[in-house]
């Protein structure tokens, strides 16, 4: 079947590149379908399959200015994963040229291959594309393809392969599930035990040295397997397990509490709860917002059906900005948002804060399905030096949902007020801190 969007009425200069793909590869390079999810084993060659079909879709679109992407979780890793194979396999075809600053393959026929990083939304927003490569979906924002990367490949129709290996149950898991069911969707998934790439005695010695979900994760693609240094993965699938992630709706007879986080890159994350007399904590609803005013904020919160009494304010709020010597405390009170200062208490006691609040909370399905995906894999950073896990989260892009409950956690707020005063609070959280350590 060919492309419908590929020019195959002119002739095509044939051009010999230095990639010849296994069997796995094969398979995928052949799939007709418009979108395609895959999920394989660490070393497969997935990134460079990925590269070269999107060089290959860009180079053969028919429309004028073809413009094809390969987006990375962060752009330093784009670069680093991905931009040695770009000018690899696109360096044979005649007439190229590269950007080093741009990370962009200038095509002889007009188009162009880019490298971007999921992290940054604005450099992506308003761009059109004929081909969009998505590696490790599961550590972007899950807002990323729905409302940036699909719309740009909208007027064109142009296709995505998405490519990863598991990392939990997240949007990355909805997407290959789904795609079993859409049509222009397809799928595919490779074990080390369906390609049999790596040699027995190397599995031996990877089973002995990764823990057992590690080698489940990333060699046996389980969406199943526990993310490694996840803070509240246990708690999280205890939540789903008992049913708590479900249709939760909003109670007029209970006060609202807003949690602010006005986080990296301009993301402002709110979210909404309700705690019932006898101690239930309802995570009704949790919104984001990328390159928003404070006040465009403050509007979207007044519309909402809630009865909000409450707004917990991050502890660093009355930091004055440098360009206005006025700080965002002072925007929202002169926007009429009074709310309460969370104490500032360490990342770790906030955390155990958390923790201890998860067992009683419920959440909102649909509503609170980012704010979910983001509990499960928010995770310690790894030291890919020492091969241990740091002792500090990982900044990504759930970092601002897990402060946004944090700061609820450590609130005096009905649902966050676990021990009757803060210092017993502290002195909690630290002794449960220490029972973990040993």
């Amino acid at each position: 079947m060919t492309h419908p969007r590929l020019n195959t009425d002119e002739p095509i200069e044939r051009v010999t590149i230095p990639y010849t793909p296994r069997r796995e590869q094969r398979v995928y390079h052949a799939d007709p379908a418009r979108f395609k999810v895959l999920v394989a084993h660490r070393r497969l060659g997935k990134t460079v399959a990925a590269v070269n079909e999107g060089v290959k879709q860009t180079i053969r679109c028919a429309l004028p200015a073809a413009q094809g992407a390969y987006i990375a979780p962060f752009r330093n890793q784009a670069k680093r994963v991905a931009w040695s194979y770009v000018k690899q396999y696109a360096g044979a075809i005649p007439g190229v040229t590269f950007e080093e600053q741009e990370l962009t393959a200038r095509l002889p026929n007009g188009a162009k291959f880019t490298l971007y990083g999921g992290d940054n939304a604005h450099a992506l927003r308003g761009l059109y594309l004929d081909h969009a490569v998505i590696d490790e979906p599961a550590q972007m924002h899950p807002d990323l393809w729905g409302q940036v990367i699909r719309p740009a490949l909208s007027d064109r129709r142009g296709g995505a392969t998405f490519i990863g290996t598991p990392c939990g149950k997240n949007r990355f898991f909805t997407l290959y599930r789904d795609a079993a069911k859409l049509p222009d969707w397809s799928r595919l998934l490779y074990t080390v035990d369906d390609t049999q790439i790596i040699h027995p005695d190397e599995l031996t010695a990877l089973r002995a040295e990764l823990t057992e979900d590690e080698y489940r994760q990333e060699y046996l693609c389980d969406f199943e397997a526990a993310i490694r240094g996840a803070y509240w993965g246990r708690e999280m699938r205890t939540a789903e397990e008992e049913g708590r992630v479900t249709e939760v709706p909003y109670t007029p007879e209970l006060d609202v509490t807003v949690a602010w986080d006005l986080g990296m890159a301009d993301q402002t994350v709110l979210t909404y709860w309700q705690v019932s007399p006898a101690g239930q904590v309802r995570a009704i609803d949790c919104d984001a917002y990328t390159g928003t005013g404070l006040a465009q904020v403050v509007k979207a919160m007044r519309e909402k059906p809630y009865l909000i009494t409450e707004n917990w304010l991050p502890h660093d709020i009355k930091v004055r900005e440098l360009g206005t010597g006025t700080s965002r405390y002072e925007v929202l009170w002169d926007l009429g948002v009074r709310g309460t200062i969370v104490p500032k208490l360490s990342i770790h006691d906030g955390i155990a804060a958390v923790r201890a609040m998860l067992g009683r909370t419920w959440f909102d399905r649909s509503r609170c399905a980012t704010l979910v995906d983001a509990l499960k894999t928010y995770r310690t950073d790894w030291d890919a030096q020492r091969q241990v896990l740091k002792t500090t989260p990982l900044h990504s892009w759930e970092s601002d949902y897990a402060d946004s409950v944090r700061y609820f956690a450590i609130s005096p707020a009905p649902g966050g007020r676990t021990f009757g005063h803060q210092s017993d609070l502290v002195a909690e959280l630290n002794r449960q801190l220490d029972r973990e350590a040993v």
